[in-house]
């Protein structure tokens, strides 16, 4: 299917999907002024037009029901924004990320030439950090894609894996598999005239094409060679613009963040497409950012102030104002002293509510946090301090459970991205590579607690229901069988050397002694 001649973009089908997608975006960005544009409607610098609601853009359609959230209100008069936003998204975003690779996945293939070129490339292409970042913005975008990159000029030692942004992507499946999807991005944008950047990924070939359009239509198609991004392309493509890849894959693949997405379910277009994190969980974030914009609030009212009747203030002149002066010790008789002869001086500051907001601060966030599939404890929380590491373990239990679920995403998200590459490799660079589907291993996420181990193998022990072997392996999972192996005879060994301290000397026992000659058997009596 050849790129679009024109017309609306981001394309139709996408009305659903993109409207939620920049929601989502401007809570993992963390920006308040994205927050702003998204439910109060205020102008943005947002490229795609979404945001844009000032010019017709997706709030259009929703009209006032965004203003009842607490980012839908908008500051009245010359009154400065005083809302607090707290980044809660995207340290859920970079929390997955960790949880997931943390740790670099081991990546083997059966093929011995094969493996060596692998660690190879995912050396010098720096992929754990790609992989770092696509699960981050998988989390907060519901997916990411990973397309094959290559340029012999920039690198001339092979492709590498770059991560794309899913609200930067039009992907098409088919029984959930993306057999097509195009990429685009903005290159300038001046309120008027929009160049875009079409990427199209098939089996077989990637297209390019250039468009000057406006912020809703995509507008007609220019010569690569009319920018300065995309100038080093029109070298590499073909006559019809496209890039023979020469391999029976796609050079894109699509990494899901969870499944099923409950609001787009229905949708033909998004169907397969995964949820982010902070799905579902929107209001509690505003309410969240409420709560602590209101201590916040207490804090600035709680301020000490002194209410003092007018005729005590200095008067600094026509047009500038007066001031009351803290250090002034004296003060003449005036009419507007008190009955008893006081000064009329109130002294005024607010109590702040600090535990009031902690308690319900903290709840918002334990709930938000449920809500995304983790515990609070993964994020440091205090609540449901456990007494043990065991316990510890027992209470990050649904962190885990989210954390395998997103393995199976990216086992075979990475894998189809981690063979196209393979087949890149071998088609463009002559590395002669066979481009199978290598082995992925995530390493255990969860630290084992030393103690409760202990406990568990001395309990076999006493039943001798284990051996020394099988103990080894259970303390050393990460041991292969020879290491094991030559850890069991050095406990032998070492269990054979030590004497019983209990047991007596053997010159007192007679064990060393001699039996007496010609008598090997002691006398009968």
């Amino acid at each position: 299917m050849p790129l679009p001649s024109g017309g609306a973009w981001p394309p139709p089908a996408l009305a659903q999907i993109q409207p939620k997608l920049s929601e989502w975006s401007a809570w993992y960005s963390g920006d308040p002024d994205a927050l702003v544009g998204v439910y109060g409607g205020q102008q943005t610098d947002d490229t795609t037009g979404f945001f844009a609601s000032e010019r017709g853009g997706w709030r259009a359609a929703v009209g006032k029901k965004l203003e009842r959230w607490f980012w839908g209100t908008r500051s009245t008069g010359s009154q400065p924004r005083t809302k607090l936003h707290v980044p809660l998204a995207s340290d859920i975003a970079a929390t997955s990320a960790n949880l997931l690779y943390g740790e670099m996945v081991t990546i083997t293939a059966e093929d011995k030439t094969t493996q060596e070129r692998l660690e190879t490339l995912v050396e010098d292409s720096g992929l754990h950090s790609t992989l770092l970042e696509s699960a981050e913005l998988a989390s907060g975008l519901s997916g990411v894609f990973l397309r094959v990159c290559w340029d012999k000029k920039l690198r001339p030692d092979g492709p590498w894996l770059a991560a794309v942004h899913a609200d930067a992507a039009v992907p098409e499946f088919r029984w959930g598999i993306l057999t097509a999807v195009t990429f685009w991005r903005v290159l300038e944008d001046d309120g008027q005239k929009v160049i875009r950047h079409l990427e199209r990924h098939e089996i077989g070939s990637i297209q390019h094409g250039l468009y000057e359009g406006d912020c809703d239509d995509l507008g007609h198609m220019i010569p690569l060679t009319e920018h300065p991004g995309t100038a080093h392309l029109a070298e590499a493509v073909n006559a019809q613009g496209a890039v023979e890849t020469r391999i029976p894959y796609l050079t894109a693949s699509y990494i899901p963040n969870i499944r099923p997405n409950r609001i787009w379910r229905n949708n033909p277009a998004a169907a397969y497409l995964g949820r982010a994190d902070i799905q579902g969980v929107e209001p509690m974030l505003d309410g969240l950012d409420e709560v602590y914009s209101s201590w916040r609030r207490d804090i600035r009212l709680a301020k000490a102030r002194l209410i003092v009747p007018k005729s005590y203030l200095t008067d600094m002149g026509r047009g500038q104002g007066a001031t009351f002066d803290l250090e002034q010790e004296l003060y003449e008789p005036i009419n507007s002293m008190s009955e008893e002869g006081g000064m009329d001086i109130h002294p005024q500051q607010f109590l702040i509510r600090h535990e009031e907001h902690r308690a319900t601060a903290a709840d918002w966030l334990e709930q938000a946090v449920r809500g995304a599939g983790y515990s609070v404890q993964t994020f440091g929380g205090e609540g449901d301090v456990a007494a043990t590491a065991t316990e510890v373990i027992a209470r990050q239990e649904r962190s885990y459970t989210t954390r395998s679920k997103k393995i199976g995403y990216n086992k075979r998200g990475v894998g189809d991205a981690l063979v196209a590459l393979l087949a890149i490799d071998a088609q463009m660079f002559g590395s002669g590579v066979m481009p199978d589907r290598p082995a992925l291993e995530w390493p255990d996420g969860v630290a084992t607690d030393p103690k409760a181990l202990a406990e568990t193998l001395n309990l076999l022990a006493q039943a001798e229901a284990v051996s020394t072997w099988i103990k080894v392996k259970l303390l050393h999972p990460d041991w292969d069988d020879s290491e094991v192996q030559e850890e069991v005879d050095r406990i032998e060994e070492a269990s054979q050397a030590v004497e019983d301290p209990f047991a007596l000397p053997k010159e007192m026992t007679g064990q060393d002694a001699e039996p007496p000659q010609g008598q090997d058997e002691p006398p009968e009596e």
